[in-house]
């Protein structure tokens, strides 16, 4: 599998895990610019989100919200 090939499953697998949290994030892709050259680095954009989007992945995530002074 490719680089590009990879972080396309990469973005599906996410926005996949996040539809089962209840987050939906509209721009969620690959940033194109990341994806040009010979060897790219490809970046996944998560975009910007509403707040209640944000407090919905942090509920959605794991472990103590004691540390982020939650």
């Amino acid at each position: 599998m490719d680089h590009l090939q990879d972080a396309e499953a990469a973005v599906a697998e996410l926005r996949c895990a996040l539809a089962r949290a209840g987050v939906t994030l509209p721009s969620l892709g690959l940033d194109p610019v990341t994806c040009a050259g010979r060897s790219p680095r490809v970046l996944v954009e998560l975009g910007r989100c509403t707040v209640e989007t944000a407090r919905r992945m942090a509920a959605a995530l794991p472990g103590p919200r004691e540390e982020a002074g939650l």
